[in-house]
């Protein structure tokens, strides 16, 4: 514990001087050194202040502080850690203080459902990442902060596009046509999890400079509270607030961030394919050659840039009298490295806690808002400088169509569908924008109840609002759209969302000396409405407009009681009955509970004084969580679909769309997972080296699946309906060392790993063995993908290659894997399943440094045993190379498997993209002028430093497993300056 104290000195006084008000009315200059009551040792950091004002100072490095005061005032000295202490100043002018060690302030606290619990008596599995532990670098979206901090958890970004969002995913996804999104929880509200049309990220309107922490709730006893939606698994994000009694505290952070492209596609030059042209007689006609200029264009160099971005975050805190208050401003202008691609992002928080009725009424304010204005430009654009003649200049003005493209090259009659765009006219010329409008606000109110003791009362009331609207436009000389003559194109849409919540529930808590027990119970109730509209105009490829209006309610009834016996046994039971609006009848309510119990094996006599050992606890959970998130709001209902295309009924001279029925199942219900975890809390030499491990099945039963339906029921030929199971299997271990922990210097270490196994286990109502499963693909590529019985989700389904003795693919052989003989052409039944996308091993790795006032952190993780089909690669043959008049260029992979034509059903595409990737690497000084106020801090940070792996694509993270020409994620050097007033 001395070393925590030590740690705490350091660290709360190089980021926490704040600033005092001074009152003209004061007689008399206290001066005082405050140390530790234990070992004299002085406490920088610490806060004093003025009782009943905002007027207030801190100590320097030597524990010595200054401050004007009136004679009979109260000074209030407060200290993380450590007991606070009030003293009336009386005629002295010294006032010296030890203050005494807080056992209980010490313990980490964790945020659950509907409360927080003292790390060491939590029963779950649950991670908490605090703001120290963060990532560093050009962050906008909060998910990103948590990238490898938490076993089990794995976060793949879309892309390097700027605003853009993220794959979370917690101990494998749970269902194949259900959400398998976690539950985000921000400050007390359960948000959904889709976005309005405009927008890129569901999460964007949290500034992540506002985030204080976030908790990952894995297990069925942590996420049961939230029942029918926690099958994901449950992340709470609290942000920050203003604290009683502290003075004004003002910061300014100013980022300023340079990105770079890493890399490109490996391609040809003009000259290379020149001399193909010339020397592979067999493949490209004589005339071919005719057919090529003389330039040598780097279309990707044409389309990517240096880009430079700004963050700049503002934030006030402090308290007014006993109303703690937090406002906050941000402002985010980023630019993508994709020419024409930007986002400008202003955020605002406002955050009022006053304390009631002698502290008996608590109220929490919270008013969050975000305007975003992003420009998508054409990501089209990147797939066609992969494969855009070289030999083409970027601009022609003499060319037969150049009036009708503005000077840009274009293929002439480009609505043959044959020749590549400009990837410079495509991504320049287009109107592509977007504007987000959101603002998410919450009153909660926590009240002692005066006739029982230990019951409190709470009461939260929320809304969140959301509007976007947009328009992707190209003007008239643009060919890049057309499908035969220059018309150009017009498009708008809008959107917009509401989420309601009220939500009330009871809290009592007693303590029983006698029997050392403590009861926890809460009781409550939780009514949201979810409300979605939009529409869309078209005008140019086609005409059609559309709209939608569609809700959904979810009404619940919710109870949990913690039992916690000779602080050694620990029970935990949660029950949640929901009530979902998009099912009907019986199926219409679902019950979830789960069952907890913790053992702390410390607190026995016999190992309570084995000083090596600081905490060992066992946990034991089970526990059934639900899925209603189907993306269907009517699943259960009839529904009707106004036809496009030929489906038109002419009525008074006018055409009308028909419309038709939509299948359902009126019996459809919950996805149902249950899950068992047995988990170990462990920690040595004072918490030194501490950690867990836990060992978890989750089994989803009930599972959603389009099973085939009988022809003639007017009806599409497949209806979602709950036939299907899959289990997770897994461990996790997570081990955090306090490698150096003194006055001066710091080194923490931190280190978690995990195993996940997802497999099918049933997809049909009746076992059929002849059953392929669910096939995915398109009919250009091919089919190259499968959920199986017996196989993990989403797993590579290709044909086997055959090889010559040099290794070189033979193209178009396989091996005939149904002995039925004759050509293997492709056909299902001579493919296998061979690897999945999804990672075997997740290994996460952080480290911070810090001495006096120079800190270095770093962020890296490793992915073992994730597989990716390089479709960029596979898309490459000579007979695409040249057709009728046009070339395309090809990526470099064409030289190694020789393919004249393609052949995308191939295992040799299928890659293992293991990777290491170094994600942060940031150092920092934070100047302390021991005299002043003002406390500035320079940093420097590189994100994306750099990938170790053997895949040979662009970057071998890739979400869903294929790599399409998604958009780069850009290296970023970033420069910072902060202040603390």
């Amino acid at each position: 514990m001395r070393i925590i104290r030590k740690n705490l000195k350091v660290v709360l006084f190089l980021v926490a001087l704040l600033s005092y008000s001074m009152s003209y009315a004061q007689v008399k200059t206290i001066t005082g050194k405050i140390t530790d009551a234990d070992n004299g040792e002085p406490l920088p950091g610490v806060t004093i202040v003025v009782k009943g004002t905002t007027q207030g100072t801190i100590t320097n490095f030597d524990g010595d502080y200054t401050i004007d005061v009136e004679e009979g005032q109260s000074l209030v000295f407060s200290f993380i850690g450590y007991t606070p202490q009030e003293l009336v100043v009386g005629t002295t002018s010294i006032l010296n203080l030890q203050l005494a060690q807080s056992m209980e302030n010490l313990e980490e606290v964790v945020v659950i459902g509907y409360g927080q619990v003292k790390k060491e008596d939590a029963t779950g599995s649950v991670t908490a990442v605090r703001a120290e532990d963060f990532n560093k670098g050009n962050i906008t979206s909060p998910q990103d902060l948590l990238v490898g901090k938490a076993s089990g958890v794995v976060i793949t970004s879309a892309g390097g596009a700027p605003g853009s969002g993220s794959t979370i995913r917690i101990r494998g996804g749970s269902s194949l046509n259900a959400s398998n999104d976690p539950l985000i929880i921000i400050d007390g509200i359960p948000i959904a999890n889709d976005d309005v049309s405009g927008g890129s990220n569901f999460l964007a309107f949290v500034n992540p400079n506002d985030i204080e922490s976030m908790s990952v709730l894995k297990d069925a006893s942590a996420t049961a509270i939230y029942g029918s939606r926690a099958s994901n698994g449950v992340i709470i994000i609290t942000t920050k607030k203003g604290r009683a009694g502290r003075p004004t505290q003002i910061n300014y952070d100013m980022n300023t961030s340079v990105s770079t492209p890493i890399r490109y596609v490996d391609v040809y030059s003009g000259d290379e394919i020149r001399q193909l042209a010339s020397t592979r007689p067999e493949i490209f006609p004589v005339e071919s050659y005719d057919k090529l200029w003389n330039a040598n264009t780097n279309w990707q160099d044409e389309i990517f840039r240096t880009s430079v971005s700004q963050d700049n975050n503002f934030s006030i805190s402090g308290s007014l009298k006993d109303v703690p208050y937090r406002a906050s401003v941000g402002y985010s202008n980023q630019n993508g490295i994709l020419k024409n691609t930007s986002m400008k992002r202003l955020t605002g928080t406002i955050s009022v806690d006053p304390i009631l009725l002698d502290g008996d009424l608590r109220v929490n304010l919270n008013v969050k808002g975000m305007t975003t204005d992003n420009n998508f430009g054409d990501s089209g654009a990147i797939g066609s400088a992969i494969s855009m003649d070289p030999t083409k200049p970027v601009y022609d003005s003499n060319s037969a169509i150049s009036s009708r493209s503005a000077g840009y090259f274009q293929w002439e009659n480009y609505g043959a569908n044959l020749g590549t765009p400009n990837p410079v006219e495509q991504l320049m010329v287009v109107d592509n924008k977007s504007n987000v409008n959101r603002v998410v606000a919450n009153a909660q109110f926590d009240y002692k109840l005066p006739f029982i003791e230990g019951l409190r009362a709470n009461l939260n009331l929320a809304t969140d609002q959301s509007k976007g609207d947009g328009h992707n436009n190209r003007p008239v000389t643009s060919p890049s759209t057309l499908t035969g003559e220059t018309v150009g194109m017009t498009s708008t849409y809008w959107s917009e969302n509401s989420n309601d919540l009220f939500e009330f529930y009871l809290n009592y808590k007693a303590e029983m000396a006698s029997i050392k027990s403590v009861l926890d119970a809460t009781a409550g109730y939780s009514w949201q409405h979810f409300q979605r509209e939009g529409g869309d105009y078209r005008l140019g490829i086609s005409q059609p407009t559309s709209s939608f209006i569609t809700e959904n309610y979810l009404v619940s009834f919710f109870g949990r009681v913690n039992y916690s016996l000779a602080d050694k046994y620990l029970l935990t039971f949660t029950l949640r009955n929901d009530g979902s609006s998009r099912f009907q009848g019986d199926n219409q309510w679902g019950l979830f509970p789960s069952a907890a119990f913790a053992w702390k094996i410390k607190n026995e006599n016999f190992l309570k004084d084995v000083d090596a050992v600081s905490n060992l606890k066992l946990r034991l959970g089970w526990g059934v969580t639900g899925q209603q998130d189907i993306g269907n709001d009517y699943p259960a209902q009839a529904t009707y679909i106004a036809s496009s295309g030929g489906s038109w009924y002419p009525i008074n001279g006018e055409f009308l769309p028909t419309l038709r029925p939509n299948a359902y199942d009126p019996d459809i219900k919950w996805e149902e997972t249950t899950t068992q975890n047995i988990g170990l809390d462990f920690g040595f030499m004072d918490d030194k080296i501490s950690g867990s491990i836990d060992v978890y099945k989750r089994v989803t039963d009930d599972l959603l699946n389009e099973v085939t339906i009988p022809t003639g029921s007017n009806f599409s030929n497949t209806l979602l309906t709950n036939v299907g199971s899959l289990e997770n299997k897994g461990v996790e271990l997570s081990i955090d060392w306090r490698a150096i922990a003194q006055k001066d210097m710091m080194l923490n270490l931190g280190f978690n790993i995990s195993y996940n196994d997802n497999k099918i286990t049933k997809l049909l109502l009746n076992d059929n063995e002849d059953y392929i499963g669910i096939l995915y693909g398109d009919g250009m590529t091919g089919t190259k993908q499968v959920t199986r019985v017996g196989y993990p989700a989403y797993s590579f389904f290709v044909n086997q290659q055959v090889y010559y003795p040099n290794g070189t693919p033979v193209e178009g052989m396989y091996v005939d894997i149904s002995g039925e003989g004759g050509t293997v052409n492709g056909d299902n039944d001579d493919k296998y399943i061979y690897h999945n996308p999804v990672a075997d091993v997740l290994i996460g790795l952080s480290a911070s440094f810090k001495y006096k006032n120079f800190d270095v952190s770093a962020s890296s993780r490793a992915s073992l045993g994730n597989y990716v089909y390089n479709q960029v690669a596979a898309s490459s043959s000579y007979d695409q190379m040249y057709q009728i008049g046009y070339w395309k260029n090809m990526p470099t992979y064409l030289s190694e498997t020789q393919f004249v034509k393609r052949q995308f059903t191939t295992d040799h595409f299928v890659s293992n993209a293991s990777f290491f990737k170094l994600d942060n690497f940031s150092v920092g000084y934070t100047y302390q002028e021991t005299k002043g106020r003002m406390i500035p801090r320079l940093s420097f940070t590189v994100q994306n430093v750099f990938t170790i792996t053997d895949y040979e694509g662009l970057d071998p993270e890739v979400s869903g497993g294929i790599d399409n020409n998604f958009y780069p994620r850009p290296r970023t050097f970033m420069v910072g300056i902060g202040f603390t007033y």
